[in-house]
């Protein structure tokens, strides 16, 4: 599992169940079914009236993603772009077949196959660029859709507010305190599910699959700048050294501070475009 992962989880349950024992004589008050089938069961069928049948079967797949240690092999595929263009730069075309079938990544495997059937480099650019942008759509409509639930789970918590609150108006007619007190509790209970399941599940699970496309897509934009580069017929030495000055360059995009606190960073003077093709 990932260790990030698990830590927020566990971490968030604990302080949860820690804040709830410490401040009520009896923690089974914040166990409601009713309440929990509201929030969920409204947010389930509200998901399907917005999404198709199979990208939401789909989607509940992909949570197993954000619990698994996913690694990225940024060091092995350049080590294996280097190698293959040493290769290709010598003219070794039958290493370079047999050298193809060995390579893990099935997008430099595509690359480098564009790249030994001579297709010109306008058309191998476009090619890979599609199939980078197709996964930039599909994972982030992943995302946005555990954005929806994160949306939806308190709007159906309010739901089932008003509901238990309704049907506590009515019974106080009967004077019957034991049935007052069922209803607001339900009333309550179902906005505390809401804001539970969206904060504390729905939202970080979107957030985690945004970062892992970020992650996913400088990889691939790795591999993009590298095949290029050998349909160039440019040197291994000055492949390997421009793949490293990539890499470092997209992990300071990504992980540096917004200096100017909007969330878009400004461009320092000489920088290289590295998204120019």
């Amino acid at each position: 599992m990932n260790p990030s992962t698990a830590l927020g989880m566990i971490g968030g349950v604990l302080i949860l169940v820690s804040v709830i024992a410490f401040t009520s004589q009896d923690l089974g008050v914040f166990i409601n079914l009713p309440g929990l089938g509201i929030v969920l069961g409204g947010t389930l069928a509200a998901t399907l009236l917005s999404y198709p049948l199979h990208e939401v079967l789909h989607v509940w797949r992909v949570f197993i993603v954000v619990l698994r240690n996913e690694r990225y092999y940024f060091r092995e595929d350049m080590d294996e772009i280097v190698e293959v263009s040493k290769l290709w730069f010598n003219g070794n075309l039958a290493a370079v077949q047999n050298k193809l079938d060995t390579i893990r990544n099935p997008y430099l495997r595509t690359g480098v196959q564009l790249v030994i059937d001579d297709t010109p480099m306008e058309d191998i650019s476009d090619l890979l660029q599609w199939r980078l942008a197709r996964l930039r759509a599909r994972e982030h409509a992943e995302a946005q859709a555990f954005r929806t639930m994160a949306t939806y789970a308190p709007a159906f918590g309010m739901l089932g507010t008003l509901i238990g609150l309704i049907n506590m108006l009515f019974a106080t007619q009967t004077n019957d305190f034991a049935v007052i007190a069922v209803n607001l509790g339900v009333a309550l209970i179902t906005t505390f599910y809401g804001i539970v399941l969206a904060n504390l599940v729905f939202r970080p699970i979107a957030t985690k699959l945004e970062r892992r496309t970020e992650e996913r897509v400088m990889l691939m934009n790795m591999v993009l700048e590298g095949v290029t580069l050998m349909r160039k017929g440019r040197s291994p030495a000055y492949i390997r050294e421009t793949l490293k000055s990539f890499m470092e360059h997209h992990r300071d995009e990504i992980r540096q501070e917004m200096p100017n606190g909007n969330g878009v960073e400004k461009p320092a003077a000489g920088s290289k475009r590295t998204g120019r093709r």
